[in-house]
């Protein structure tokens, strides 16, 4: 993830679902870029929102070790726009997951507002040869400042246990 469209997750169990929020700032460039005169969220970036918070639930299923990578938007529909101010709720929950892929079904909400709803789905690989974005390390690290493993839970209930990456001394 080399620009993330999450703030933090509030919620997150295992395999089956996950929420996090976005705070849209007045002073992010994007908003004004746009439509200039005219400050609002591209419906892009809600997307991307979306799909990280989904991909994220998907991707712990397989401790971050495998490639998830976005390989679908089936259906998403926009009910509203989201402007400087708002704050974004993403909701994902997992319909599937497989080795091979998964499928899930997402929401963004402003309040109790629905701006948009869809389905994502996932292709889900090893990693090959090519150099890495990031380090694994990094990665986990990412997470752990998003709260993912603070509010974390397993499908029996209990806390997402930290990779080993994170308790061991540096």
């Amino acid at each position: 993830m080399r620009w993330c469209w999450i703030d933090r997750f509030i919620e997150f169990e295992a395999g089956r679902s996950a929420k996090a929020v976005k705070v849209i700032s007045l002073a992010e460039d994007y908003v004004h870029d746009y439509l200039p005169g005219y400050p609002l969220v591209p419906r892009c970036f809600v997307i991307e929102g979306l799909a990280q918070t989904a991909g994220l639930l998907v991707s712990q299923q397989f401790d971050f070790r495998l490639n998830v990578i976005l390989a679908k938007i089936p259906r998403i529909v926009f009910f509203h726009e989201a402007f400087p101010g708002d704050v974004l709720t993403y909701v994902a929950r997992a319909e599937f997951i497989r080795r091979d892929g998964a499928l899930t079904s997402t929401q963004c909400l402003r309040g109790e507002e629905l701006l948009a709803e869809g389905q994502i789905f996932f292709a889900i690989f090893e990693a090959g040869q090519q150099m890495p974005l990031f380090r694994r390390a990094d990665f986990l690290h990412q997470l752990r400042m998003l709260r993912l493993f603070e509010v974390g839970r397993g499908p029996d209930g209990t806390p997402l246990p930290l990779p080993a990456e994170l308790t061991e001394p540096v």
